[in-house]
């Protein structure tokens, strides 16, 4: 009853032979980056606090050549992008003084075009691309940083190795993301599609900009992701509000973030008469940077009933304080939470729709399917999970 994930191998040969009809050539270079499920600590990335999420087996793959000129061509088999799906870019002047690309339609083509601009060292040769993917769009599964991700593993794979860290490639793909798709997101999805180990979570500090390896490798217990299949686009002012609402908060208590607030500073948010929306979205921050620090603990000691509650107890806070979920996504984390087996769930992503993310007894798993089917008022689909790797390439 949960989608059937493709292999990554399948995607990539799927991909080799839609590249070869395309351009009438063998694709040389292949890589892919994953699409992610924090499992806790959202809207906390900016906030300079702790996330957890894991990279997931839902992927991106590019595969293509470098070719001769300075014109690249570009192709998307992704039936929820915008067309057209082929387009070119100019690409930048190895001599021009500016090595940025103008953005453009169409959308899809803006994480291309950002990663290019922002990529770190050796400006990238023209080449010719196929990208395919099995990230859901709009889905709060981050199908835009396993993009920004794959094209920037990509252009690597183009360019040679370099001495690039890790986390420098993140922060281009966030750059990119800013100033390409005009969504002011913090650091964790492109963070964990370039960082994210097989069987382990990754706490990240998003202040330091350090990470831990959470093992979580329990055979008997899964992390079902549901997609609501309630689309949303964060380019809209929500998201952009309530960045700004936690700044503002911040900036009352005089502190750097609200990574930096105790729940004692709520109440001086209280006593200075700060409006009740200041009051909800500095609570959230506070008590969530709080819980994902606790359920880092927690999967380190497989205590996965309390994981689960913190998971319960988050989305609460994003529903009442922080006031990003909706209707359908409490629907079904209600219905999850009804089945025994289930230790718990939350809305993960954004918000305003996208996906819940459950923790799950391996044995219920097929029982909470059923039952959230049953009772939910839409058409969900169902992804059982394992945490995977993040970016590689394949071949170059």
């Amino acid at each position: 009853m949960a989608e059937n994930i493709p292999e990554i191998a399948q995607v990539i040969k799927d991909a080799k032979a839609a590249f070869k009809t395309e351009f009438k050539q063998e694709a040389v270079i292949v890589v892919f980056a994953p699409g992610r499920v924090n499992l806790i600590g959202e809207h906390i990335d900016y906030n300079d606090g702790f996330v957890m999420p894991m990279a997931l087996p839902l992927v991106t793959v590019i595969v293509g050549k470098k070719i001769t000129g300075e014109e690249s061509t570009i192709i998307t088999t992704n039936p929820d992008a915008d067309p057209p799906k082929k387009t070119t870019i100019e690409m930048p002047n190895k001599n021009a003084l500016v090595k940025t690309i103008p953005p453009g339609p169409p959308k899809w083509s803006n994480y291309v075009k950002g990663v290019i601009s922002n990529f770190v060292g050796e400006t990238p040769p023209a080449f010719n691309a196929l990208i395919a993917s099995t990230v859901p769009t709009g889905g709060g599964l981050s199908s835009s940083a396993a993009l920004e991700v794959a094209t920037y593993t990509f252009l690597d794979a183009l360019v040679g190795p370099s001495a690039v860290m890790p986390t420098d490639k993140a922060l281009a793909c966030q750059k990119a993301e800013h100033d390409y798709a005009n969504v002011p997101c913090g650091i964790m999805d492109q963070f964990i599609s370039v960082l994210g180990k097989k069987d382990n979570a990754l706490l990240i500090d998003c202040r330091n900009m350090t990470s831990t390896l959470i093992p979580f490798t329990d055979p008997n217990v899964v992390v079902l992701i549901t997609n609501s299949n309630v689309k949303h686009e964060l380019t809209g002012s929500e998201y952009t509000s309530r960045r700004t609402q936690c700044q503002q908060a911040a900036l009352l208590l005089k502190k750097l973030s609200l990574r930096d607030a105790k729940l004692d500073d709520i109440e001086y948010l209280k006593s200075i008469n700060a409006s009740q929306e200041t009051i909800k979205r500095a609570r959230h921050a506070v008590t969530e940077i709080q819980r994902t620090q606790e359920a880092a603990e927690a999967l380190k000691k497989k205590d996965f009933q309390k994981f689960g509650d913190l998971m319960v107890a988050s989305h609460n806070s994003l529903r009442d304080d922080f006031e990003v979920s909706c209707e359908e996504l409490d629907q079904l984390v209600k219905l999850a939470m009804e089945v025994k087996g289930v230790y718990g769930s939350r809305m993960t992503g954004g918000g305003f729709g996208g996906c819940t993310v459950t923790l799950v007894q391996k044995s219920a798993v097929n029982d909470a399917i059923a039952h959230i089917k049953k009772g939910y008022s839409g058409k969900p689909t169902f992804y059982i999970c394992k945490p995977s790797d993040g970016a590689q390439i394949v071949a170059k």
